[in-house]
């Protein structure tokens, strides 16, 4: 329709102007910019997805339909059903504890002058890589409590309550008086008397394992109305040095042993050993066998099998909590620098309680965070890969099979890539309904 000007004239109508997008930008312009990502995207991503789900319905070598009979595999084979059940305590245990975790950290850390230097301690695994932090709690679970940590700190604490022996490999020598007693204890042959010294030697000792109290044995001096002996490590270096059953000058003392005197199956006396191997009983164990209980001898305590069938899936979810938990503080820490300060307080002063705060107040309005952190590193784990197969040795790989892993060894080990396809669009089926959720949620919040 036209319109009429000052002059008389009328106007041509307004050309039509060019569509655009939301931001202003012309769609094809737009399309040109997003081609290079799009040819990635559909080269990376959706051609993998296209070809592992044909190739999933396909045998061994590639040729033959096997129909459904790969994703028959997946619930009868043993190695794939116990992947997916270590999946599955993957996935309850593993962002639920990180999370806690984070929480904690999140709401503590808020009310120290030097929180955020402990939130930086606390991300800074988040940068270094899954393999070298698979690598280096491959030396943290180790079993010897001189390299590993872990059990160097757990062997300390069980000495602590209960002292090792420091004669495991003891054990008598040639024509010694002593003679086995059952149960790894052992036993003199034949009863001894007040006033005369006894005699306890000993082999299987290394010099340089010995305690570091013990000092050059002595040999026994008699008392009246009591019985007195050494024990001692009867070796000298050297061949031909040394006399059979009697203390040298160089031979050490059990320093600590522990001896009993026992009559009729019981114990009447008993004692231990001095730094240079003597000792001295009263003369209630006069006619009595002297007994060495099997305590001396027992193998020092080297901590748990961190790394072995029963351990191996919690310790490696260790490790993982160890890298993860700083990525859930610092996302919980952001939403908590959001919650209105006046609804803490106003709660404060209706007399509730900080636990009653934390629970009531605090954690409510942190569920939309909490929520998202837990989803993600759920679709975080059902992925995990690297950490099970750097800190799982070979022995215990099997018992931490998840079912990436187990991807990798039908793919790459076992030749069967039609099962390892099979596996790859059953972890995209497993993954897809959780990225719906964190999505769905993500788009609520939006809206808000």
């Amino acid at each position: 329709m036209t319109s009429a000007t000052a002059a008389g004239g009328v106007t041509p109508p307004a050309a039509p102007k060019s569509r655009k997008s939301v931001t202003g930008t012309r769609r094809m312009v737009a399309a040109l910019f997003l081609l290079p990502a799009l040819v990635l995207l559909g080269a990376l991503v959706v051609y993998p997805i296209g070809y592992s789900v044909v190739r999933s319905f396909y045998d061994q070598s590639g040729d033959g339909f096997a129909g459904i009979d790969n994703y028959k595999a997946l619930f009868t084979d043993e190695g794939i059903r116990t992947a997916l059940k270590n999946n599955i305590f993957w996935v309850v245990f593993a962002p639920t504890v990180a999370t806690a975790l984070g929480l904690i950290f999140a709401v503590l850390t808020e009310r120290v002058r030097w929180g955020t230097a402990f939130k930086l301690v606390v991300f800074m695994p988040m940068a270094i890589s899954m393999l070298a932090a698979g690598i280096i709690f491959r030396l943290v679970y180790d079993q010897d409590p001189d390299k590993g940590v872990a059990n160097a700190v757990w062997v300390g604490v069980h000495d602590t309550f209960a002292q090792a022996s420091a004669f495991p490999k003891a054990h008598p020598g040639r024509e010694s008086p002593l003679e086995a007693a059952g149960g790894g204890a052992f036993i003199t042959k034949s009863p001894v008397r007040v006033g005369e010294t006894v005699s306890l030697p000993m082999v299987g000792v290394a010099p340089d394992l010995m305690p570091d109290g013990a000092e050059p044995a002595a040999a026994p001096k008699p008392e009246p109305d009591k019985v007195t002996g050494t024990t001692w490590q009867d070796f000298t270096r050297g061949e031909g040095v040394g006399t059979l059953n009697r203390v040298d000058a160089s031979e050490l003392g059990y320093a600590g042993m522990r001896i009993e005197a026992v009559k009729d199956g019981k114990v009447v006396a008993s004692t231990t050993a001095g730094d240079d191997g003597t000792f001295t009983l009263p003369a209630s164990a006069d006619g009595a066998q002297l007994r060495l209980p099997d305590s001396n001898f027992k193998e020092p305590y080297n901590g748990l099998d961190w790394l072995g069938p029963s351990l191996v899936t919690p310790a490696i979810i260790g490790a993982y909590i160890w890298m993860w938990a700083g990525f859930a503080m610092v996302l919980i820490a952001a939403g908590l620098a959001g919650v209105p300060r006046e609804l803490l307080e106003a709660a404060r002063v209706d007399g509730a309680t900080e636990w009653q705060v934390f629970r009531r107040v605090t954690v409510p309005l942190l569920a939309p965070v909490l929520a998202v952190v837990t989803v993600t590193l759920m679709i975080n784990v059902l992925k995990i890969f690297d950490l099970v197969f750097i800190i799982a040795p070979g022995s215990a790989q099997d018992d931490a099979n998840v079912l990436a892993l187990e991807l990798y060894r039908k793919g790459f080990s076992e030749d069967q890539p039609g099962i390892a396809s099979a596996i790859s669009v059953f972890l995209l089926l497993l993954v897809i309904p959780v990225m719906w959720f964190n999505v769905r949620r993500l788009r609520r919040e939006v809206r808000r």
